[in-house]
């Protein structure tokens, strides 16, 4: 048994059974794929794969339940790699950091800007995506931090833990009507006479915004949608109806064309979590990330919470 055997099978269930892309992942023929999963599985004395001629269509039962162990020895073996780097040079690497667009646009960015002050000497990379993309980055090892609102809670192979809470801001053009409102205090009926452009579902909280109308019985007008509050603050200035957008996305300075009017009293509150890959073991720099961002989230509380079969705890700022 060797890693290489591993990898093919792991890779053929990534790849979606198609030896071909598998092989050139790996760097490797096709034939050298199937010689590498067919070698794997006379050692063990089991078929891994379900075979429809010479093509694989899916996971036998054993395959199903030794695919995990296959997945843990990969993972350990880059730990250990891990583990070697980071006592021979430990401030110098590569550090990937998954996040959505609102966390890399508005959270992030005095992070990066510190955390390059503590580690100069770290490449870091930046990647975007939803937030279900940022939990599988995680999972495919394509990424060592993820930052998201919605999402990275849902995955059993993630730890998650809480970051900062946050609130939803509506953003009007000058002299909309909602600005007329006395104290600001807006409410759903009022809000829903207009058309709404918001977050796509799934995306910074929208989840909250839509059971806040549904458990007034009530139906938005949401006429355009998107992935970032940028784009939605772009259409709120052409005039296409009222943005609801998180607070952290509003600058007064940048956004001298819009209002905000705080909306904490209609929406739930939002929880940013980081999540990691449960067992993955990680450099020392990305502790320093971590605690960059969170202070409370030290390596002993990162640590007992990856060694943790359940994470419940609180360290939110």
């Amino acid at each position: 048994m060797n890693f290489q055997q591993l990898r093919s099978v792991r890779e053929t269930i990534r790849r979606g059974f198609n030896l071909t892309d598998v092989a050139a992942m790996l760097h490797t023929s096709q034939p050298g794929v199937s010689r590498q999963i067919r070698e794997l599985e006379e050692e063990l004395g089991v078929e891994l794969f379900v075979r429809a001629g010479k093509r694989l269509t899916g996971l036998t039962q054993p395959g199903q339940v030794l695919l995990p162990i296959v997945e843990r020895l990969l993972l350990e073996a880059e730990n250990l790699k891990r583990a070697g780097e980071d006592f021979g040079r430990s401030q110098s690497g590569a550090l990937v950091v998954a996040a959505t667009h609102s966390q890399a646009r508005y959270a992030l960015p005095q992070v990066v800007r510190d955390f390059r002050g503590v580690c100069p000497d770290v490449s870091l990379h930046l990647r975007q995506g939803s937030p279900d993309q940022v939990a599988q980055m995680l999972l495919l090892g394509e990424a060592d931090i993820g930052v998201a609102t919605e999402a990275l809670a849902g995955y059993d192979q993630l730890v998650t833990l809480p970051c900062y809470r946050w609130t939803h801001s509506i953003i009007v053009p000058p002299d909309h009507p909602l600005l007329q409102v006395e104290d600001g205090a807006i409410t759903l009926e009022q809000l829903m006479r207009h058309p709404i452009v918001t977050y796509e579902s799934g995306y910074t909280g929208r989840a909250h915004i839509d059971a806040a109308f549904a458990r007034a019985g009530l139906t938005p007008d949401v006429v355009l949608t998107a992935m970032d509050a940028d784009v939605i603050k772009t259409y709120v200035e052409l005039g296409m109806g009222v943005g609801i957008v998180a607070s952290i996305a509003f600058d007064p300075d940048r956004d001298r064309h819009l209002f905000a009017l705080d909306a904490r009293h209609l929406f739930e509150v939002n929880l940013t979590r980081l999540g990691l890959r449960r067992g993955t073991w990680l450099r020392s720099y990305a502790y320093s990330f971590i605690e960059t961002f969170v202070p409370t989230l030290t390596r002993d509380v990162v640590q007992d919470a990856l060694n943790s079969e359940f994470v419940e705890c609180d360290y939110v700022i």
